[in-house]
């Protein structure tokens, strides 16, 4: 009996699960992709190539969402008790004009609730679009780095970076990544997750 304690003693505990919340609109969705395309599905594969094969990560992505819509369906989310969180929303803000002092109130609670939470975040950048003129974009655009400092949070400042205006990369839309894009999206994101999991 003794004999097989020990050897059950040294048997290797199971890893314990790690959650990662992916939360966000249609970016993270996948809107128009397979699921298996999609933004978390891509993530978690290349976490579990990196050797994070204990991560799991929460597809939590609503196509249209705005900061104000993430900010009244947070708690909801966070049902699935995650331990890091990648926050992606305003790009639909953006799009539809709505005053950056809203985005930047919506997405201060969202990240105050989560660090009230003790969940580790990566937030992710947006930038406004182009037409809506350069006092917008530069109020829009330091919302993100603005929020990043003053909660301590990582920061990942563009999402779509190397996909934005990139026809290979994108749906017809041209606002909406393919899968080819949404590689890339996480090739370049990885390191920063692995950072925040770290």
């Amino acid at each position: 009996m003794a004999v097989l304690l020990a050897g059950a003693a040294s048997l290797p505990q199971a890893a314990a699960e790690t959650r990662l919340l992916a939360f966000g609109d249609s970016l993270t969705s996948g809107w128009g992709l397979a699921a298996a395309d999609a933004f978390p599905a891509a993530l978690e594969r290349a976490l579990h190539a990196a050797g994070r094969g204990d991560v799991r990560v929460i597809a939590a992505g609503v196509a249209g969402d705005t900061s104000a819509g993430g900010r009244a369906r947070l708690a909801w989310s966070l049902a699935e008790r995650p331990h890091a969180a990648i926050v992606e929303l305003g790009a639909n803000d953006g799009l539809r004009g709505i005053d950056p002092a809203s985005t930047h109130a919506n997405l201060d609670a969202i990240l105050a609730e989560l660090k009230r939470r003790g969940i580790a975040v990566l937030l992710a950048g947006m930038y406004a679009p182009p037409n809506l003129g350069r006092e917008y974009g530069e109020a829009f655009d330091a919302i993100y780095p603005k929020l990043a400092k003053k909660h301590g949070v990582a920061l990942y400042p563009f999402f779509l970076d190397g996909v934005a205006i990139e026809p290979a990369l994108n749906q017809p839309d041209g606002l909406h990544p393919n899968a080819a894009g949404v590689a890339v999206i996480v090739r370049r994101i990885l390191p920063y997750v692995m950072r925040v999991l770290r």
